[in-house]
């Protein structure tokens, strides 16, 4: 009787146990916890816009055709695939484990005040209050705890590397749009190749926005909380986020810039 008594608490804990225990988060609850798929929900128009200022500083075509080329280029991009995109990748390449702790993060008080600044950050809408304050920002963290993290930052979150992927898909699709204005077809190989070649030197022009735009994005981001941040990036689980929301990204937008030039073609072809 006394054996039976001592197992029975035991029993009775490890099942109290096993109900209480929760299953490992999935791939779109972990998305859905971090900023990503609000910043995802913008590629659309951040793509869009990129295209029409590119398409305005040539002065090569009219406002209203740049108008028109930056709507068909929205259209050629879909937030959903790109989440889908990204939820594919972090199923497949993060455990259990990792994709707990990385939705643990999120549901801190400090994870949500910095994603709240990274979403707002993102609009295009702020871009221009971003290259105004670049001066001020600079001044005033020059030689800061805070722009000295920057480099730690950038590694960690892979946001030049990100950034410059999504200029590539940018030029690509400018580029695209251009030789679908022109009477000289280019094949989209061509035009891939040659924008890729000007990579190291976008990266380095890059690399000053990135800059600017981490200064605005955490301004109100105490150093303390930045270093929590940091400490999350540089961790197992949040590198390994890092790379497969970076990875996914880049395959989701470079996948249908080859269409956009097609679209175009029969809208805008000369003669037409």
């Amino acid at each position: 009787m006394k054996r039976i008594a001592l197992v029975k608490p035991v029993l009775v804990a490890a099942m109290l146990t096993f109900g209480t225990a929760q299953a490992a988060p999935d791939a779109r609850q972990v998305l859905a916890a971090s900023p990503v798929d609000d910043i995802v929900a913008q590629y659309p128009a951040m793509l869009s816009q990129g295209v029409r200022d590119g398409l305005k500083n040539s002065g090569k075509v009219p406002p209203m055709v740049a108008d028109t080329i930056a709507y068909v280029v929205a259209g050629s991009f879909s937030a959903s695939k790109i989440e889908q995109q990204i939820v594919t990748g972090l199923q497949a390449q993060l455990s259990g484990a990792q994709l707990q702790a990385v939705q643990e993060w999120y549901a801190t008080p400090v994870a949500r005040k910095i994603a709240a600044a990274e979403i707002a950050a993102s609009a295009p809408e702020i871009w221009p209050q971003i290259r105004a304050a670049a001066g001020d920002l600079s001044s005033q963290y020059k030689g800061s705890r805070k722009a000295q993290l920057f480099d730690r930052f950038d590694r960690a979150a892979r946001a030049t590397e990100s950034a410059v992927d999504t200029t590539i898909a940018v030029q690509l699709g400018l580029a695209s749009a251009m030789s679908a204005l022109s009477s000289e077809s280019v094949h989209y190989d061509q035009l891939r190749s040659k924008v890729e070649s000007q990579r190291p030197a976008l990266r380095g022009v890059v690399e000053q926005q990135v800059y600017d735009s981490y200064l605005f994005t955490y301004d109100k981001i105490s150093v303390q909380e930045m270093e929590l941040y940091l400490a999350f990036l540089e961790s197992k689980a949040g590198r390994a986020f890092s790379q497969v929301v970076t990875e996914s990204i880049q395959q989701a937008i470079m996948a249908p810039v080859e269409s956009i030039g097609k679209n175009l073609s029969g809208l805008l072809a000369p003669g037409q």
